[in-house]
Formats: C-alpha cells, sequence, structure tokens
C-alpha cells in the first residue's frame, strides 16, 4: 500500500472514533435496536457496555491499521477494503435512519466524515491497484 492510503486509513479510524463518541453522547443505544443488544451484551449497564464495545472496535481497527496496515502485511489491502466498506455503509445508514425520522439521529453529524474519508480511501487503494504505464 502507498503512504497516502495507509494515512487515509488511519483518518477513518480517527473519524470513527469521532462517530462513536457522538453516538455515546446522544446515546445511540437508545434508539437504535442492534446498538442496545450488543451493549447489553456487554454489560447490564447500557452505556458502560456501549462505551467498552466501541473503545474495542476502535482498538481492533487501530490493531489493523499499526500491525497490518502501517506494516504493509500481505493483508493490509483486504483489511483496507474491509474498513472501507464497513464505515462507508455505517455513514449512509446514520443518515438514512435520520432521513427516515425527518429529525437528527445519533450519529449523523459524523456520518458524512465517515463516508467521505471511506471514499477517498477506495479511491485511492483503487487508484493503488492500477497499473501505471
Amino acid at each position: 500500500m502507498k503512504p497516502r492510503s495507509r494515512s487515509l486509513f488511519l483518518t477513518l479510524v480517527l473519524a470513527q472514533a469521532a462517530h462513536s463518541v457522538e453516538e455515546y453522547v446522544f446515546r445511540l443505544w437508545e434508539v437504535l435496536a442492534p446498538a442496545r443488544f450488543i451493549s447489553g451484551l456487554v454489560s447490564s449497564n447500557l452505556p458502560l457496555g456501549f462505551a467498552i464495545a466501541n473503545v474495542a472496535l476502535i482498538a481492533f481497527a487501530l490493531w489493523c491499521y499499526i500491525a497490518r496496515v502501517r506494516r504493509d502485511h500481505p493483508g493490509a489491502r483486504a483489511w483496507a477494503w474491509f474498513w472501507t466498506v464497513l464505515e462507508a455503509g455505517n455513514g449512509i445508514g446514520h443518515l438514512a435512519f435520520a432521513a427516515q425520522r425527518g429529525a437528527y439521529f445519533p450519529g449523523a453529524a459524523t456520518a458524512p466524515l465517515l463516508i467521505l474519508t471511506a471514499l477517498w480511501l477506495g479511491m485511492t487503494l483503487a487508484s493503488d491497484e492500477r497499473p501505471r504505464l
């Protein structure tokens, strides 16, 4: 992977961290059943469970960056594409929920950041893969 793709991957991880903070502050687990379910699997205290689940998600994303993407591991590109698709879908989902509600939905403010960063990373990864003539 090229340095630009590695930097964009880290930017995407940081965007997800900001997104997780927004989801926590605006209590996503109260309005989205899957978030409530996952939070409840982690702890009977839903805010704590939500926080732990999100810290684990960010820790896993950072591991992917440190152990795979930054070191240009053979699987780095696959991990980068996985996170690109996941985060684009995450951002689109939050905006869709907000549109359906006709009002703010927790995570909608940072959703465009996720989508734009994921698209930029995806275009960069695709560009990296094209053979140069």
